[in-house]
């Protein structure tokens, strides 16, 4: 069974929500472009000023989707 990592941007002040569910749309283009595939692609609001853009991708695309669009920090998922 294949790993699942956990790919996340963080965006932070009054426009972080708006801004992280904007950047989503990039990662489901980038992936749709690169023909990747990925598990899910979301935001978690932490708070109103902090917000988290995150792909979820098997373990065996990580290096791919980290060297082209790197990721704040990852995490197993």
């Amino acid at each position: 069974m294949q790993r699942k990592i956990k790919l996340l941007w963080d965006f932070r002040g009054p426009d972080a929500k708006e801004t992280a569910k904007h950047h989503t749309i990039h990662l489901k283009e980038f992936a749709a472009i690169e023909d990747l595939i990925y598990h899910e692609v979301d935001i978690q609001e932490l708070n109103p000023m902090l917000c988290t853009a995150f792909i979820t991708v098997d373990e065996a695309d990580m290096k791919t989707y980290r060297d082209a669009l790197k990721p704040h920090r990852g995490e197993l998922s």
